[in-house]
């Protein structure tokens, strides 16, 4: 194995308090929203690319307007995480700085431009990484993202560490081993190594 790639929100950390009141700061002035987000609908949608986001959170709403509203919280997102940061799962950076020594690191999100580097900026944890990739970049699904990791980076040999069922699809997309880390959002079925918490990484790898 050369390298490691890591889905970001339910793996290494939990960003929804911050979120939360970025949206909350875009949409409590909104008369076109009529029912109030909540925690559990955020955990409800992490994973999923912006556009499935807004179906499944304004179905009431057209596609035109979901995206205006989408594109507003999304940059209201970035602002906040790079102030606030958000909650690092336990030990990750110790882990991350144990795995640096012995394998590449990357992380693929399924998360808007700006959102990755929001959170380097506020936890400083880009150190620990070569490169990452997100749909807000390159507008392609979370498997081919991390083909291009791949073929960019010259990656042979390589697993995915994540937390949904869509995380478990995109690794077998892109031909790799599947971490399953059981204590972030989803829940997954099928998967090649599973960890109850992050440090399990380090006995496992």
């Amino acid at each position: 194995m050369d390298s490691m790639i890591f889905d970001l929100d339910g793996t290494l950390w939990d960003p929804t308090d911050t979120i939360l009141l970025a949206w909350e700061s875009i949409l409590k002035e909104d008369e076109r929203i009529i029912s109030k987000i909540t925690k559990k609908d955020l955990k409800s949608v992490m994973g999923l690319q912006v556009p499935e986001i807004g179906k499944r959170l304004f179905p009431y709403l057209d596609e035109q307007t979901r995206e205006q509203i989408l594109e507003d919280c999304c940059l209201a997102e970035n602002k906040y995480i790079e102030k606030y940061g958000g909650i690092l799962y336990s030990y990750v950076e110790d882990v991350l700085k144990v795995l640096s020594q012995k394998y590449k690191l990357f992380i693929v999100s399924n998360c808007q431009d700006g959102y990755i580097e929001a959170f380097y900026q506020y936890h400083q944890l880009d150190q620990y990484f070569t490169d990452y990739e997100n749909p807000g970049r390159t507008l392609l699904s979370k498997g081919e993202n991390i083909k291009l990791i791949m073929e960019r980076n010259h990656l042979f040999q390589s697993v995915y560490v994540g937390d949904t069922e869509g995380d478990q699809k995109a690794a077998r997309y892109a031909g790799i081993p599947f971490v399953y880390a059981k204590y972030g959002f989803g829940q997954v079925r099928e998967y090649d190594y599973v960890i109850e918490t992050f440090d399990e990484l380090v006995r496992i790898f």
